[in-house]
């Protein structure tokens, strides 16, 4: 199947001498489809999660082809997804309490069972020879380990707290944002155990999260709509409101190759690029209305941004330019 793809451009306060940012769409073709979450490969190819019919799709930019794999359990409910470093691609099954392995060279998939304290994975991230994963919905976070079959659940210290994005550190720790409440959670992954984070406005919620090289923790403020920075040396945070302001619905975030930060506006069809240099910000309009960026990843060998654009049957690419 070939996706087929358009381009529209919608920028404003574009710095001087930067071509306007563009998203690009791949329409996918299975009808039906909701795709959720996007993870790039070192080879460009991008995998995402149909989380309504049950597949895990593979987009080859070059071409626009997409081949779709059932996932094993029916009505599994994919949701998140993630190239680990050996190019296997991991996603969790929401909805049956498993987390998945695609081979990428033959679509084989292998699904491991996960304790019942854990029967909703939410977001999958590969550190060292461990899949960790959160579950906002049972309050915890756990690890696999795919040789030995061996897992392990950790419940958050804050009741209710709804465990959701989670990235890694340079140095191996995770972060997680818990949307629940007004607070980040940094994980010790020997021990599992979670230190709090208390943001300054208790009416927060942390939804998605980057961390930059120098350990700076980047969040978006679902509730409050801005965008976030949390020093963890210090503790110190710093906040600037997002171009649509309260109501906005600041999502997915990554850091992108151009040096920038990237995150969506749930509720205004309206990526933003925010410099942490200078501070300014750019806003791109996605071009199908109702568009969601729940994720985003960097493809940063090719300067390239994917989006899940959830509601629009479709994944988006921005080139971005050089920094």
């Amino acid at each position: 199947m070939l996706a087929r793809i358009a381009v529209a451009a919608a920028a404003l306060a574009v710095l001087p001498h930067r071509a306007a940012p563009v998203v690009r769409e791949y329409e996918i073709p299975r009808p039906g489809n909701f795709p959720h979450d996007p993870a790039v490969g070192p080879d460009g190819i991008v995998w995402y999660t149909d989380q309504t019919n049950s597949f895990i799709g593979r987009l080859d930019p070059e071409t626009g082809r997409i081949v779709d794999y059932p996932t094993p359990t029916p009505s599994s409910g994919p949701h998140g997804i993630v190239v680990a470093p050996d190019g296997g691609v991991w996603y969790t099954a929401q909805r049956v309490g498993k987390l998945g392995r695609v081979d990428p060279r033959s679509g084989a998939i292998v699904e491991y069972p996960l304790p019942a304290s854990a029967r909703y994975p939410h977001t999958p991230i590969v550190v060292g020879r461990k899949v960790w994963f959160t579950d906002g919905n049972n309050n915890s976070y756990g690890w696999l380990d795919p040789a030995s079959g061996a897992t392990a659940v950790f419940t958050a210290p804050t009741p209710a707290s709804i465990p959701y994005g989670i990235r890694a550190a340079s140095d191996g720790s995770l972060w997680i944002a818990q949307l629940g409440t007004s607070k980040l959670g940094h994980v010790d992954p020997a021990t599992g155990r979670m230190t709090e984070f208390e943001l300054p406005d208790p009416a927060a919620r942390p939804r998605r999260l980057a961390i930059g090289a120098d350990g700076t923790v980047w969040y978006t403020d679902n509730a409050r709509g801005y965008l976030g920075a949390l020093d963890p040396r210090t503790g110190r945070v710093r906040e600037w409101p997002s171009p649509g302001r309260s109501g906005s619905q600041p999502y997915g975030i990554a850091i992108a190759s151009d040096g920038r930060i990237w995150y969506n506006e749930a509720a205004t069809n309206t990526m933003v690029a925010f410099d942490p240099k200078t501070g300014a910000m750019e806003t791109v309009a996605i071009p199908t209305s109702t568009a969601v960026v729940r994720h985003m990843v960097s493809d940063d060998a090719r300067g390239r941004l994917w989006l899940a654009l959830s509601g629009t049957g479709r994944i988006g690419r921005i080139d971005l330019p050089k920094p």
